[in-house]
């Protein structure tokens, strides 16, 4: 079993591990770095895996030797990244005595891990937390890294906190009942990883993409291993996002815009809103002459070969929307610094780097001529 250790700077904890394997949700109170005995445990979970995953993690824990044990189940969908959500979920904490020895799991996708963790990270100024990520894209990206939040109406996790998780339980088999279209979007952000600073990496996926997407064991462990060592060394080297954590942004800047003009109605999952995004920064690193073009015909071709969408014109129903009204919502992103937008740009494949300098009536075209399939 593969255990990924992140060592960040939060002096209280410092150090987590990572668990990645098979059969892991039958023993994952094993992987608590303290007892549980005699404490107030909470399972947060949605309408997408109460059963079996989170009622099995609650029946796990009433039998942990915890004072009490809680669980909380949402509706699914990133509208559940809400401020009404997190109001409900810190007043069923404290409806039902949490105190700060107390430990919240999260057990399903971003979603939950985002609005979880931020609960944690503000409810009586900190409790730990538990990650039980049910996705593919949770167990590569969001559950890893301590970066929780919420959307509001101007746009995607622009309220939260960064907060460590005590420790983050990766089962593979939960991942047997994902539907394909949510696998894919998991395998976004994995070739996301190779394109920031690995083209080995990226290699590897052209030959083992399909094995990945068809789970088959060694090449699923190896592609989440992979990408959980990855974004460990860089939230070990800058935890609140400083400087050069800031390159898992990589597509982020479109995709984040591209979401919020979907209204995070479903048409368009955060994965496939990043596979779009990472080959628009292709193409605006292209046009500014920073990319060779077959460095960004190379990528898209792989995404669109693992049935990835690729251009902006692929979403359905369409975006009701144009370049300027996406420029807008890029511009209230999170990532703005002196009011200036940070782009992760590339000067090929795994030669990622952050710029402040980039040619707004580029993006434009980039963004139009996606729009139009050009």
């Amino acid at each position: 079993m593969p255990t990924v250790s992140v060592n960040h700077g939060d002096a209280s904890s410092g150090t987590y591990n990572i668990h990645i394997g098979r059969e892991l949700l039958g023993d994952f109170v094993s992987f608590i770095p303290f007892d549980l005995k005699g404490r107030s445990l909470f399972v947060l979970t949605d309408e997408n895996t109460t059963n079996p995953y989170g009622m099995s993690v609650y029946q796990t824990l009433k039998s942990s030797g915890a004072h009490s044990v809680q669980i909380l189940t949402l509706p699914a969908g990133e509208q559940t990244k809400s401020m009404a959500a997190l109001e409900q979920v810190l007043s069923w904490l404290l409806d039902h005595g949490v105190g700060r020895d107390s430990v919240l799991f999260t057990v399903g996708g971003g979603v939950i891990g985002d609005l979880g963790g931020f609960a944690a990270a503000v409810i009586l100024r900190g409790i730990s937390f538990v990650q039980i990520p049910t996705t593919l894209l949770a167990q590569v990206d969001s559950a890893v890294g301590g970066k929780t939040g919420l959307d509001m109406a101007q746009g995607k996790n622009l309220v939260g906190a960064f907060h460590q998780p005590v420790s983050v339980v990766c089962d593979m088999d939960v991942l047997e009942t994902l539907p394909r279209r949510e696998l894919l979007s998991g395998y976004a952000e994995i070739v996301k990883y190779a394109l920031i600073d690995d083209p080995a990496f990226f290699v590897w996926l052209e030959k083992n993409g399909q094995g990945v997407c068809e789970r088959e064991p060694e090449a699923l462990a190896r592609a989440i291993e992979l990408s959980c060592r990855k974004k460990a060394e860089i939230v070990e080297a800058d935890e609140k996002e400083q400087n050069v954590r800031a390159l898992l942004n990589l597509g982020h800047t479109f995709a984040h815009a591209l979401e919020a003009a979907a209204a995070y109605d479903g048409r368009l999952l955060h994965g496939e809103a990043v596979a779009i995004g990472m080959v628009l920064a292709f193409r605006l690193s292209v046009c500014e002459g920073h990319c060779p073009e077959e460095d960004a015909k190379r990528v898209e071709v792989h995404l669109a070969a693992m049935g990835l969408p690729t251009a902006i014109h692929m979403i359905f129903p369409p975006l009701d929307c144009d370049a300027v009204t996406l420029m807008a919502l890029m511009k209230r992103d999170k990532k703005v610094e002196k009011g200036q937008n940070h782009f992760v740009v590339l000067r090929g494949i795994g030669k990622a780097y952050i710029s402040a300098d980039v040619d707004w009536d580029i993006v434009e075209q980039v963004i139009t001529d996606s729009m139009e399939g050009v």
